[in-house]
């Protein structure tokens, strides 16, 4: 079974979480800045784009999937 995405860069994740959502903290120590490339998939988990891999960073709880495609105005791609 194929994974769907939406990507996005560091900064529209900082614009997308709600307080308290996530751990900004975490995030920043996972080396997540606001050029950052992540991808979230379905179930709300967070990747980081890594040199030469994909690293899970944290993830979203609640109604994340509407307001993830209103804000990047994409959809989910394989």
């Amino acid at each position: 079974m194929k994974l769907h995405f939406i990507e996005l860069t560091g900064k529209t994740l900082l614009d997308l979480v709600n307080e308290g959502e996530i751990d900004l903290g975490e995030l920043h120590e996972a080396g997540v800045c606001g050029d950052s490339i992540l991808r979230i998939n379905k179930h709300g988990e967070i990747e980081l784009r890594c040199r030469g891999h994909w690293m899970m960073v944290g993830g979203l709880i609640g109604n994340f999937e509407e307001r993830l495609m209103k804000l990047t105005g994409l959809d989910w791609a394989a």
